[in-house]
């Protein structure tokens, strides 16, 4: 459950409310992102990482984030998919979607999504290039659990 410091519209209150005595000013507060935001940050970051440890597995596929999958008559009813992949044509990048919502209700932390979001990835980038998931983890950190 989250809690605010302005409740009531009153404004900050307690010893945040008072000013800085260095500065005069009111402290300021680290926000916490939104929930997009943090998705967002654990998909550039997965992309980041798997671009330091194999960047060939990124060479021409796309990776895009959804809120929510398509409806589609090939996936079992009862199944959500965390992710899409499309494999690459002569003339489209292959492509690599996750899907947020799927992902966030499925992990237990922000921990546990970061890891997730990372184990999903490497696994859609190693059915459309066809490389090793060991080759594109070598460090096996989609192994580390939450």
């Amino acid at each position: 459950m989250r809690t605010h410091r302005d409740r009531h519209g009153r404004g900050r209150r307690g010893r945040l409310a008072l000013p800085n005595p260095y500065t005069g000013g009111p402290v300021p507060l680290r926000a916490r992102l939104s929930p997009e935001a943090f998705f967002t940050r654990c998909v550039s970051d997965a992309c980041a990482q798997i671009l330091r440890n194999c960047p060939r597995a990124l060479a021409g596929v796309d990776v895009g984030i959804e809120d929510v999958p398509t409806i589609d008559a090939a996936w079992a009813p009862n199944r959500v998919p965390l992710a899409a992949a499309v494999t690459a044509t002569p003339t489209v990048n292959g492509q690599v979607v996750v899907y947020r919502r799927p992902l966030e209700r499925r992990a237990a932390s922000r921990r546990g999504l970061r890891i997730l979001v990372y184990r999903t990835i490497v696994e859609q980038l190693a059915n459309v290039t066809g490389i090793p998931t060991d080759e594109i983890d070598p460090d096996g950190d989609r192994d580390a659990d939450d």
